[in-house]
């Protein structure tokens, strides 16, 4: 697994996340709706599956093609029931989607970086 793999299914994490938490603004108001979030990135990252390939009989690649894992979404427990029954807290989801963004702007600032890091280190081709 690459920095850069890593960064993409952190994305696409991030990406489900986002589409969950809108969901559940969307159904603030629909009676019984139950607020759902997404498995923690840790968890996805664990169930990845790394296929090991040889590229040479003497060497063993570590970095074999890896299957990406989708996130699961789950109910959130919650104590807050309104009387439709509906455990959406808007104040929740909104500050879930302020911080999906923090990590979003994160995680693309680390990989820009390496990505300099990178493009500089074959421009001077060793000089």
């Amino acid at each position: 697994m690459t920095l850069f793999s890593i960064a993409s299914q952190k994305n696409q994490w991030l990406s489900a996340r986002l589409g969950v938490v809108a969901g559940n603004v969307a159904n603030a108001t629909t009676p019984g709706y139950r607020a759902r979030d997404v498995e923690p990135f840790a968890a996805v990252v664990e169930r990845r599956h790394v296929d090991m390939a040889r590229t040479h009989p003497a060497h063993l690649n570590a970095l074999g093609a890896a299957r990406a894992a989708r996130p699961e979404t789950h109910e959130m427990a919650t104590g807050r029931v309104s009387h439709s029954g509906n455990t959406v807290s808007l104040e929740d989801e909104l500050m879930k989607g302020a911080e999906i963004v923090r990590s979003w702007r994160l995680n693309t600032s680390i990989v820009k970086s390496f990505h300099r890091l990178f493009l500089m280190s074959t421009r001077d081709g060793g000089a």
